[in-house]
């Protein structure tokens, strides 16, 4: 197999890790341009999109139609390592979830009506987005055929009632996409409805509270209470919201594990000038046996973690669902990111441990690496069921 980068994606990726060395790592390393829920402040981060847009570093998963970089799984894959050496770096790209699934979602299934309105503002940067499936229990998580959340069919429209929860971003969106059940077929049960802040029938009744930083808008708690959906804002069809969901969360799972690769090397990068540096007992850390296994194991866990990642992209560019490879390359990555954070504040001690650095924010993100898109269980259950149908050609 052939790994290497075409000189094109190989000019993007450099490009990438300057952008971020001279202009984003200056201003994440400034916490007063941090907001109060530990991302970048808003006033903050338009100037550097700005700027993004004009280095051509700007939508990299939407077509030059749209204004975006057009690239391929493979190039985002080796693009978005390097705008997650900032804990800032993807939204400052655009590339930052939920935006980045919903754009490539909206891309691939919306009607040319429908990527005018909904899409080209995400793209513009004008506007961030939400994507509404999961709900409280006894309701849909993981396993979206436990979807309660219903639409209706009332006097020509679609009327929405229901609860959703954990929704990332849903306090700055102002365009979304919900998940609802339209009727108790297992398979064509759901539907994908796309609806505006502003329209009434809804609302955000809480900014859920987690232990790690938030994306820009947090996790909401949403009710509907008689939200009205047009048919024009319906996305595919009637019964396509299974469909949809799938579509849009092979290539978002993969995405996210692209961005925890960069944040995971940038644990390594932070704790290296720490061992090396830092002395006890007669000799430098970087010379002791058992820190030397560490950082082999954490980098010889991020390898793996890019190897499977290539050959997920690799097979989505070939138009493969790649449903076993995204599943294995998320749990892989998962894994990996929250070794990563916390070899490398053991590694720093008390440095590692406060403020100072940012490995306390990695650590703390790092956790819900195996909880968001499909908990870690999830996937080793699609592994397991692929391995058992496939038997030898598992491995084919």
């Amino acid at each position: 197999m052939n790994f290497a980068l075409s000189p094109e994606i190989g000019s993007i990726v450099e490009r990438t890790r300057a952008f971020v060395a001279d202009e984003i790592l200056p201003v994440e390393q400034d916490r007063s341009c941090w907001d109060e829920h530990e991302n970048i402040r808003l006033d903050r981060l338009e100037p550097l999109r700005a700027r993004a847009k004009l280095a051509g570093l700007w939508a990299p998963q939407t077509p030059r139609a749209f204004g975006g970089m057009g690239l391929s799984r493979v190039a985002m894959a080796a693009m978005y390592q390097e705008a997650n050496r900032s804990i800032f770096g993807p939204v400052v790209f655009n590339a930052a979830a939920p935006d980045d699934g919903n754009m490539m979602l909206l891309t691939k299934v919306g009607t040319p009506a429908q990527q005018e309105r909904w899409l080209r503002p995400i793209v513009d940067g004008t506007a961030r987005s939400a994507f509404a499936m999961t709900e409280p229990a006894p309701g849909g998580g993981s396993d979206p055929s436990m979807i309660r959340t219903r639409a209706l069919r009332r006097g020509g429209r679609w009327v929405v009632e229901g609860r959703k929860w954990f929704i990332t971003g849903a306090g700055e969106a102002r365009h979304f996409i919900l998940v609802a059940r339209t009727s108790d077929d297992p398979r064509r049960g759901l539907t994908a409805f796309l609806f505006h802040r502003d329209q009434p029938g809804w609302e955000i009744a809480r900014r859920i509270s987690i232990m790690g930083p938030e994306e820009h808008g947090g996790h909401c708690e949403l009710t509907f209470d008689g939200l009205e959906v047009e048919d024009d804002n319906v996305l595919m069809g009637v019964g396509d919201g299974l469909k949809a969901t799938q579509i849009r969360l092979g290539p978002a799972r993969l995405t996210h594990c692209m961005r925890w690769l960069g944040l995971a090397k940038r644990c390594l990068e932070l704790a290296r000038p720490y061992v090396e540096s830092r002395e006890a007992f007669g000799a430098k850390l970087v010379d002791r046996e058992s820190v030397q296994m560490k950082l082999g194991r954490v980098a010889s866990a991020i390898e793996i973690g890019r190897l499977l990642v290539m050959k997920a992209a690799w097979a989505l560019d070939q138009g493969s669902r790649a449903g076993k490879e995204i599943s294995m390359a998320k749990v892989q990555v998962a894994d990996t990111l929250q070794l990563a954070a916390d070899s490398a504040i053991q590694l720093c001690g008390a440095y590692g441990y406060s403020k100072d650095s940012v490995l306390d924010w990695i650590y703390r993100y790092a956790r819900q690496a195996r909880l968001v898109d499909g908990a870690s269980e999830v996937h080793e259950m699609v592994i397991s069921r692929a391995w058992r149908e496939q038997g030898l050609n598992f491995w084919s």
